[in-house]
């Protein structure tokens, strides 16, 4: 009798660590979606992504990352940067050495057409793509305007934005980040969203 129970025990038990086990590993596998979050947890056997969270957090981390390089990067630009951002929109001192630090210095690069020029809401996004060297290739595509807007308009936008670019360029990239953007393209989103009191056109 005592030896059923005993063994009815011990398969209860190692069904239990074999189930651990299981969740364990799923929990360790890396979410393949790009930028994807996977949630730390200081039970996981092997370091997150990018780190181990905090005890003392009361939720689920989720930790700041460096996103993967992938066929295309895509950056939001704001005419007036997010309240508690402006770090955001200041170019690094140093060689750029991340993407965050590439996001950085075009960020800071921007210089919106003067407010006479401008329309509120106005959106414009280009795609190019940069050398090791930190400089652009080719010129940068048109590929969104905000619709109902005046040619003249779109011209002003698409001036202002090569020229922001140009004035900052080459960027001076570390070996590897140069090596790893190398002919990547790039979109970037520009959005001005000053108060001017002139609405884009319709949405």
């Amino acid at each position: 009798m005592f030896r059923r129970v005993a063994i009815c025990l011990a398969f209860a038990v190692l069904a239990c660590v074999l189930a651990s086990a299981a969740s364990a590993q799923q929990r360790q596998q890396t979410n393949p979606a790009p930028f994807a979050h996977t949630p730390c947890s200081v039970l996981d056997e092997g370091p997150c992504i990018p780190s181990y969270c905090s005890v003392f957090n009361h939720g689920p981390c989720f930790p700041e990352m460096d996103y993967p390089y992938g066929e295309n990067l895509q950056l939001t630009i704001l005419t007036v940067p997010p309240e508690g951002q402006a770090e955001k929109y200041r170019k690094p001192d140093h060689d750029l050495d991340t993407i965050g630090d590439l996001f950085a210095a075009l960020r800071a690069c921007w210089a919106p057409p003067p407010a006479g020029d401008a329309r509120q809401g106005m959106q414009m996004s280009v795609r190019f793509s940069f050398k090791r060297t930190g400089e652009m290739i080719g010129t940068p595509r048109l590929t969104f305007s905000t619709r109902g807007i005046a040619a003249d308009t779109r011209t002003t936008y698409l001036n202002a934005i090569n020229a922001s670019l140009g004035a900052c360029l080459p960027l001076k990239f570390s070996s590897g980040l140069g090596g790893a953007l190398a002919g990547r393209p790039i979109m970037i989103r520009y959005v001005d969203n000053r108060a001017l009191g002139k609405p884009a056109g319709n949405p």
